[in-house]
């Protein structure tokens, strides 16, 4: 599919400031270790956080995991980024279903949820730990963490550089 292409992948939350950042920077991560030369983002499909870092809680648990992603600021979607990036992933359901609603018809990205990656989390979504405890962030590290992995070893496979 991806034949000596290069790869950009976009991560897509509500506010881009919890889990789209975390998947960025996992993927980033992922994608390094296995040598994939791939443009990396995220965003949001609300645009009130554009400019911000991510939330302390995210950026401690990458950290934590040895990433660092406090360089990261939010922004939202733009209609660019459907024919910029090859791969857009969605964290869940609400923010796919918006992701579609928004795509311009000459859009060239695929477009899904990111735990559709994961065999057997197929369908579900990256729980938003916003309103939670700092246990949520470790939760939601994990999940991306896992997509990731899965993402990085299907575009290595497909052929994507």
């Amino acid at each position: 599919m991806g034949e000596g292409m290069r790869a950009s992948v976009l991560f897509v939350c509500l506010g881009n400031i919890c889990r789209s950042p975390l998947a960025e920077g996992a993927f980033r991560a992922e994608a390094a270790r296995l040598g994939l030369d791939v443009t990396v983002d995220s965003a949001g499909t609300g645009g009130w956080h554009a400019g911000d870092p991510p939330d302390p809680r995210s950026v401690a648990v990458a950290r934590r995991n040895g990433v660092d992603i406090s360089g990261q600021r939010a922004r939202k979607v733009a209609k660019d980024d459907f024919r910029t990036f090859t791969h857009i992933y969605a964290l869940d359901h609400d923010n796919l279903e918006g992701l579609r609603a928004v795509a311009p018809r000459d859009a060239t990205a695929e477009i899904g949820l990111l735990l559709d990656l994961v065999r057997g989390d197929e369908g579900r979504a990256v729980a938003d730990p916003y309103y939670g405890d700092d246990a949520g962030f470790d939760v939601t590290w994990r999940d991306v963490t896992m997509a990731a992995k899965a993402l990085a070893k299907r575009l290595a496979s497909e052929g994507w550089k």
